[in-house]
């Protein structure tokens, strides 16, 4: 059956891909699934940037999703990244999430190509096309180099009736104004940027998909509760309270950072990469034990 919409909402992290010895470890990776439900998260989103999907083959992907979805067991909505530069490959990873079992989609806006307007549209449509799923945009410019505009959204929610929302990790607060002003209160809008969690739920943003959930799960589910429940107060303080770590995450580029901090909370044994990312630096292996300290995550 497909995903009351009303589900998908709330903190769905995207967890981080543990390696061992150049091998996606994914005993360790259940373990992180297990440990975001056991910390009240509200959904599980595979291969999203903070996994370095793009160092990873179509069949790695592809067993992320499998694990998530075993080991989610129903519990929590399981969104799955599918979205890549070659329309082929995310038609190949979305038709193995759909009859995997995932709840939801998450597509990202090709990069590099820097297609125009008309393109997007074509692409996702043929990249969905028979996909009994609700799909979502992934909106991150900084990262593809393409922009969606409005207008786009628009056009595919009237040519995909299953298109039912986005991840915007983009500075633009006015963005989330002018997209439910077009598509309605209904569409779901999940905050990509750590910094702008608070201020962009507060205008109507349904939800974070945010790579510090992978740290903090139990924190940023009571964010989204605290703002449902309309707490302002609450949620203004969690957000105080996780500013210093959310700037963080980009000390260097994601998931550089949140990849040692795990490592130092004992989520996993190493923060290894694959190239062309690397391991945090001495220097800032410093400044992020600082940051967990300050925090009281470590003594």
């Amino acid at each position: 059956m497909p995903l009351p919409l009303a589900r998908l909402k709330g903190s769905i992290p995207p967890l981080l891909t543990p390696f061992r010895n150049g091998a996606v470890d994914y005993e360790a990776y259940a373990k992180l699934v297990a440990h975001q439900i056991a910390h009240g998260t509200h959904g599980i989103l595979v291969n999203g940037t903070t996994a370095e999907p793009s160092t990873l083959t179509i069949e790695e992907r592809n067993r992320l999703v499998d694990v998530a979805v075993k080991t989610a067991a129903g519990r929590v909505p399981v969104v799955a990244a599918t979205g890549s530069q070659s329309l082929a490959e995310t038609r190949a990873l979305t038709e193995h999430a759909a009859k995997a079992g995932a709840d939801a989609l998450l597509i990202v806006t090709p990069y590099y190509i820097r297609p125009p307007q008309r393109g997007l549209v074509a692409f996702y449509l043929e990249a969905t096309k028979g996909i009994d799923l609700p799909w979502m945009v992934y909106h991150i410019p900084g990262r593809t180099a393409v922009s969606v505009t409005v207008e786009t959204l628009v056009e595919l929610k009237r040519k995909s009736p299953s298109f039912v929302g986005m991840k915007h990790a983009v500075n633009d607060l006015a963005f989330v104004s002018d997209a439910l002003d077009a598509l309605g209160k209904d569409f779901r809008i999940f905050v990509g940027l750590e910094e702008l969690s608070f201020p962009m739920m507060a205008v109507g943003a349904c939800g974070l998909m945010n790579a510090v959930g992978n740290l903090q799960p139990k924190k940023l589910a009571e964010m989204c509760e605290a703002i449902w429940s309309n707490d302002l107060a609450r949620a203004r303080k969690l957000h105080e309270e996780l500013f210093e770590l959310n700037k963080a995450v980009f000390f260097d580029t994601n998931p550089i950072p949140i990849k040692y901090m795990a490592k130092r909370l004992g989520l996993i044994a190493a923060n290894e990469h694959r190239l062309p990312m690397m391991p945090a630096t001495p220097e800032l292996e410093v400044k992020l034990d600082g940051v967990l300290r300050h925090a009281d995550l470590i003594s």
